[in-house]
């Protein structure tokens, strides 16, 4: 089913595998794990193992979100990641911008309200946008921390969609997993699935999603036909 631009009001972003190229900095950090095993890879190369570990795990850990959060103890884990995180020595959390993303947000922040709507704790979210000066895109920022329920249930995106003083079916979510479409569409608003994060198509179509795309660029070529 295509988007309905005439529809749209505001917009709601998810950050890890969306704005934020989580996938490849798990990548990287598998990679150095395994670095004493290089000599078991064809010329030592351990990235395409690295790369097919992430996306092995990426649904598994997918269910087990939905898990912790149907027993409502998704925000206590993000709270007491905050905690240890306060409690060890500060270090340079190593973000990745996604492609794309700085060029999206410059051309739809002209004309819409934005919201991030993230499973993240808060204070990293904030951090990764104070990183590439994202901030001040959004009118609003949802973490895990933020309401009682998060993705997949809809309060993220109610709550969002009311910060903007808009109705939640006049938004936009965008996202790269299951939780992401599944919020959107029970609260009522138009959804894209991106294959650039951790998602796969058969999955984000499961789901739901109303328009499932390859990155953001693909997006903001959809944006730029129809603004």
């Amino acid at each position: 089913m295509p988007i309905d631009f005439s529809r749209i009001k505001g917009l709601c972003f998810d950050v890890d595998g969306t704005i934020s190229d989580t996938d490849d900095v798990w990548v990287e950090n598998l990679e150095r794990f395994f670095r004493p095993f290089r000599f078991l890879a064809r010329d030592g190369n351990l990235r395409p193992f690295a790369r097919w570990l992430v996306m092995i795990t990426e649904s598994p850990m997918n269910e087990m979100y939905r898990w912790a959060d149907s027993l409502s103890l998704d925000d206590n884990f993000a709270r007491l990641y905050e905690r240890l995180s306060k409690r060890k020595r500060k270090t340079i959390r190593p973000f990745i911008l996604m492609k794309g993303a700085r060029e999206l947000l410059e051309f739809v922040h002209q004309r819409y309200p934005l919201s991030v709507v993230s499973a993240r704790d808060q204070n990293s979210t904030r951090e990764f946008l104070e990183r590439f000066n994202l901030h001040s895109f959004f009118r609003e920022v949802v973490t895990s921390q933020t309401c009682e329920r998060g993705k997949p249930y809809p309060h993220p995106v109610i709550y969002a969609a009311q910060r903007m003083n808009l109705n939640p079916e006049d938004c936009l979510m965008i996202g790269d997993t299951t939780v992401d479409v599944l919020a959107g569409k029970r609260a009522g608003a138009q959804t894209v699935g991106l294959l650039c994060g951790f998602g796969t198509e058969d999955e984000l179509r499961r789901a739901g999603a109303d328009l499932i795309l390859n990155d953001l660029l693909e997006l903001l070529t959809l944006f730029t036909q129809n603004g």
